[in-house]
């Protein structure tokens, strides 16, 4: 069975950073799988998740406009895992975050109103608070 599992949340005050890690397991190779971040409210259904970042099997990227330039999202196929290293946060970035995984691309993942169904398996997410 395939599972992801995310870390790395926590408390951290304005203009702070954090990387978060999406650890998967039961994937024979993660080669051909998109690796995506979403995030929600704190308290929001994980259906209404938003994307903020991929990483496709090529490596490219992409990111939401709330995420670019402060934002870095990268894989490690050897680990079968994913990564989003987040600096400059801002209270407005406080959000439970969520890694999904399927074999789409990036624009698939992240283009749609709805990633939630889009995405083949989620994590149970981490809560990242920006303190002011």
């Amino acid at each position: 069975q395939r599972q992801l599992a995310e870390s790395g949340g926590g408390l951290v005050h304005t203009g702070g950073s954090l990387t978060l890690s999406c650890v998967t397991s039961g994937f024979t190779s993660l080669n051909y799988h998109t690796v995506a971040w979403f995030r929600v409210a704190p308290g929001g259904p994980k259906e209404s998740a938003q994307g903020v970042a991929c990483v496709a099997p090529d490596g490219s990227t992409r990111y939401a406009d709330s995420a670019k330039g402060r934002f870095t999202v990268s894989r490690d196929n050897t680990k079968r895992a994913g990564y989003l290293q987040m600096n400059n946060l801002k209270p407005e970035d406080t959000a439970v975050y969520y890694c999904g995984t399927a074999v789409v691309s990036c624009q698939q993942a992240l283009g749609v109103e709805r990633p939630y169904y889009g995405m083949d398996e989620w994590g149970k997410g981490t809560l990242v608070t920006v303190s002011s």
